[in-house]
């Protein structure tokens, strides 16, 4: 006899569990629907590319602080020394003029009309009295000198205080810069871990070519406009391949306005630490036809990069972190001027 039992019915706890799973499963699979597409290599590196174009920016910066940084330390010093010795020379006065007040007291104990009536050398006495008018002249101008040095010293003492507080300043913006490169490189850093490791040495095999073709860069044959441009330019030639490291000035590693620095200086010419300083550093040239090897060549519109004008087209730089002093088409810049110095 076949059963006419009805079919159990689902438990009102089951269904809610049934649910609730359903729904959470949908949840998911709409929120992997709008998740945002890992990116792809193409635009990892292009944002690479541009956290490296910002530390060389912000290492500009640094530069500029570390210099002055330097230069505020030198002054600080040598207004310290001036003060150590402009006190050693105030002591020295006022231990001139307590002699002369000791050797007045000791010849001033008695009324000079009184000594001049009991002298028996009348003449004697008027030679001691002369002498006794010229030490005090002397006494009047070592207090003279003394109030002028005391007041040297409180100038000075001012002005290195001051000198103190600006360096204290400067050394806070240095740390401030340094610790932005180091952000931007440790977020560049972290975009190249999301590429897988075939992506990330197909970046460094393009790099790696960058840094092979510059050793064929065709250079032409323009003379350099001045004897000290053609020695920076063959200085800056001896350091292809040196790594970039911001704030380096040579000779094992450069940034860019290190490079430039180093090359001149090795032509026995001072030039400024920073791109932006060395923009005034010679005569300004605006057309790249106009270019000569050796000349300076600025880019971006605040002028955060810079290197030597190598000829036909090509300047001789150190580019940005994970490359090396290198040529490279100006075209692949936005160039600003050039500067011949």
């Amino acid at each position: 006899m076949a059963s006419h039992r009805r079919p159990k019915q689902p438990s009102r706890t089951r269904v809610t569990v049934l649910t609730a799973t359903a729904a959470a499963a949908v949840a998911l699979t709409a929120q992997a629907a709008h998740a945002d597409p890992k990116p792809t290599k193409s635009e990892v590196k292009a944002k690479v590319d541009k956290l490296y174009e910002d530390v060389d920016a912000v290492s500009q910066k640094y530069d500029g602080a570390k210099d002055q940084q330097s230069k505020l330390k030198k002054q600080v010093d040598d207004l310290q020394d001036s003060v150590a010795r402009g006190q050693e020379d105030l002591n020295k006065l006022r231990g001139q003029l307590g002699s002369m007040a000791s050797a007045q007291y000791r010849s001033g104990g008695i009324d000079p009309s009184v000594q001049l009536f009991l002298s028996s050398d009348p003449n004697t006495f008027l030679d001691k009295a002369t002498a006794q008018d010229q030490l005090s002249d002397q006494q009047a101008d070592a207090v003279k000198k003394i109030q002028a040095k005391q007041r040297t010293l409180a100038q000075e003492r001012a002005e290195a205080q001051d000198k103190l507080k600006d360096l204290a300043s400067t050394r806070k913006e240095l740390g401030k810069k340094k610790q932005e490169v180091q952000d931007k490189l440790a977020s560049a850093r972290q975009l190249l871990s999301t590429l897988t490791a075939a992506e990330r040495a197909s970046i460094a095999a393009e790099n790696s070519r960058a840094n092979r073709a510059s050793d064929r860069a065709d250079l032409g044959n323009a003379v350099p406009a001045s004897a000290r441009g053609a020695e920076a330019l063959n200085a800056a030639k001896t350091q292809l391949g040196k790594p970039y490291v911001y704030g380096a000035t040579g000779p094992a590693s450069f940034d860019c306005s290190g490079l430039t620095s180093w090359a001149y200086a090795q032509a026995g010419v001072t030039i400024p630490r920073t791109s932006q300083a060395q923009a005034n550093a010679g005569q300004r040239i605006y057309s790249q036809s106009a270019l000569k090897p050796g000349d300076l060549v600025l880019f971006y519109g605040d002028m955060h990069h810079i290197g030597i004008y190598a000829g036909n087209g090509q300047v001789l730089h150190a580019p940005h972190t994970g490359a090396v002093v290198r040529y490279e088409a100006m075209g692949d810049m936005p160039f600003q001027f050039g500067v011949r110095i």
